[in-house]
């Protein structure tokens, strides 16, 4: 790029001036984390240049760029040149680079970008841009995996915004290996039960891994087995330790993360994970370790949720998923892991429900499957979500029996409601004789969905289509999973219903790039995560993949269409960047929600710091981006 010769470009030859230009970026990222002499290295080969109101920064016929610009005060505001709705509109703040993927790929840029008032950059050449990224981690990382960059950084500035609040302070992304504990004892299968007790008792530990000549575990043994396994059988100590132990044994390498470790716990129903080193047990982490700090643990809070006598105690219990999960949150955990977590929990609170009205009013549940639908079937459960339910049963007749189903469906509905999940506005629960049908009935409606297509069909699909079973006999799902991929995929017509669908909700961002508010805030579902939601629904389907959860779905999008790993992670990133902010707002005490709203989705904007309202920015460019391509694969 070029710039008319009679416009100033002034080097900062000051060394008063570039003392304080490198004390003001150190306050903002990557330079933060930058060690003070790259940061002088970045000053001391850059350029001041500035831009009047409405002067083009750069566009797509200045050619091949070869710099990069960092606004130091001012906005710059970027349009794409393509034509459509969702052409791309964006706008850079202070604090933000500008032309970085254009400058990486050593290409010009696609974008006409022009400054909307005063602004004042910091020019470096593109030699200079590649020596500094060898130099310096921080700055590779914002260049080149930006969206992962920020989403880390804003993960550590909410868990010091928690910590504060003097929440749990164990970050659940250390590795294994710097949370548990390598004193372990390991016995062959052929050791005595008597043998391996006392060393348990010797050494003051919970278990004891039962292991081969090479060193893999093949089984272990906790105080928890010993009354059920050896004092009530009374077993002779002499038994062979491999008698009572539990095997498999579920293990996780070193490297693996304390999160997931508590998923591990909580899908097994563990207290135990041992972590390895090349196939050998070389330590092992405890319920105790990871959660020591917590009121109630995660098996603790499974085992009271499958335990639960009655519906009264079912919702004690939901408020303390809300309560865990928001300890969680302060803790750093992710929020992919997170709504997993809470979608596992609400599961387990849903299937204890189910078996407790099905014993209270004698219905055989190998007649039934208990259907998840919306967020809940695809794992992705926020705080704050209502019930799509269904169910399947099996009768040869049946309007004869479906009114007995529905009586049974209401009961559950209705203890659900009373545990803290509303009853559905739309009416889809298991209550409704359109959400209570035979497996024959439900094929032939989705079937009519797909060949049909109205709207009313395109909106149901996008509920109804991402089911999971809960209760129930579950393999009653796989012929509606494999008629909803087949037949989706080829059926083009549904398809691009679909994506018309999803290019009706309006882009997130104004015509000059700035975040589009209503009723006072940012709707994160409707303009944000809800359209990835969609549209990797609908790239699913294309492609004939069964996923339902949106991250597998988007990975397994990109691995079929080949999309390059850096810009399917940038995707992916961003959805997990809204799911967060959702999290945030509706977490208990929140003050991130507008004040006044009962929208659990409306973002206060002036509640977020700096990284965040960035971040929150970028990932609206990748909505309107994903938006974009739809509109250039199916048109209006």
């Amino acid at each position: 790029m070029t710039r008319p010769q009679s416009e100033p470009v002034r080097k900062l030859a000051s060394a008063q001036l570039a003392e304080s230009l490198r004390e003001r970026l150190q306050k903002h990222p990557p330079f933060s984390a930058m060690d003070d002499a790259h940061v002088d290295f970045f000053v001391a080969h850059s350029s001041e240049i500035y831009f009047a109101p409405d002067e083009i920064v750069a566009s797509p016929e200045d050619g091949v760029v070869d710099h990069l610009l960092l606004i130091r005060e001012g906005a710059v505001s970027g349009s794409s040149s393509q034509s459509g709705l969702y052409a791309g509109r964006f706008e850079y703040e202070a604090g933000d680079f500008l032309p970085v993927a254009a400058l990486m790929g050593r290409r010009a840029v696609t974008a006409r970008y022009t400054a909307t008032r005063d602004t004042f950059c910091l020019k470096i050449a593109y030699s200079t841009v590649d020596q500094l990224t060898a130099m310096s981690p921080p700055f590779a990382d914002v260049l080149n995996r930006r969206m992962q960059a920020f989403l880390q950084l804003s993960r550590q500035s909410l868990q010091a915004a928690y910590a504060s609040q003097n929440l749990a302070a164990q970050a659940l992304e250390r590795p294994l290996s710097a949370v548990g504990s390598a004193a372990l004892e390991h016995c062959p299968p052929e050791t005595p039960i008597g043998r391996a007790l006392a060393r348990m008792h010797q050494h003051r530990i919970g278990s004891i891994i039962v292991s081969d000549n090479t060193g893999r575990a093949i089984g272990i043994l906790t105080r928890h087995d010993l009354l059920s396994r050896i004092t009530l059988p009374q077993l002779s100590l002499d038994t062979p330790i491999s008698a009572v132990m539990s095997t498999p044994v579920h293990t996780l390498p070193e490297s693996a993360s304390a999160q997931a470790a508590a998923l591990l716990m909580t899908r097994q129903g563990v207290r135990h994970v041992p972590f390895t080193r090349d196939g050998r047990v070389v330590g092992i982490v405890s319920e105790r370790d990871l959660f020591s700090i917590q009121r109630l643990s995660i098996r603790d809070l499974s085992a009271s949720i499958d335990a639960a006598p009655d519906v009264e105690s079912m919702q004690t219990l939901a408020t303390e998923v809300r309560r865990f999960a928001a300890s969680l949150l302060g803790q750093g955990v992710q929020a992919t892991p997170l709504t997993e977590l809470i979608s596992q929990l609400n599961d387990r609170l849903t299937a204890r429900i189910v078996g407790l009205t099905a014993s209270a009013r004698g219905c055989d549940l190998d007649r039934i499957c208990w259907l998840a639908f919306g967020s809940e079937g695809r794992g992705e459960q926020t705080v704050a979500t209502d019930q799509d339910n269904g169910l399947i049963f099996e009768s040869d007749d049946p309007q004869r029996d479906r009114p007995a189903w529905m009586s049974f469906a209401r009961a559950v509905n209705e203890a659900l409601a009373a545990c803290g999940f509303p009853l559905c506005t739309g009416n889809v629960m298991a209550s409704n004789p359109e959400c209570c049908l035979t497996l024959q009935e439900w094929q032939e409606r989705f079937a009519r969905w797909i060949d049909q297509g109205t709207p009313e069909h395109l909106l149901a699909a996008s509920i109804y289509f991402d089911l999971r079973p809960i209760a129930g006999r579950e393999e009653r799902v796989r012929p509606l999973r494999e008629l909803i991929t087949h037949k989706a995929a080829a059926t083009p017509r549904f398809c691009k219903l679909l994506a018309a669908e999803v290019l009706r909700t309006p882009p997130p961002l104004d015509w000059l790039g700035r975040i589009e508010t209503e009723d006072g805030g940012f709707d994160l579902k409707r303009l944000g995560a809800g359209v990835l939601v969609a549209v990797a629904r609908l790239r699913a389907l294309e492609q004939g993949i069964e996923e339902v959860n949106t991250l597998k779905r988007l990975a397994a999008v990109a691995a079929a269409r080949g999309t390059p790993v850096q810009r399917s992670e940038t995707v992916q990133t961003a959805f997990e960047f809204l799911q967060m902010l959702r999290l945030r707002v509706q977490m208990p005490q929140s003050t991130f929600g507008v004040p006044g709203s009962s929208n659990p989705n409306l973002l206060a904007l002036d509640r977020l710091n700096d990284i965040d309202r960035r971040m929150l920015k970028e990932s609206l460019r990748i909505v309107m981006n994903q938006q974009k391509d739809l509109e250039l694969d199916y048109g209006r």
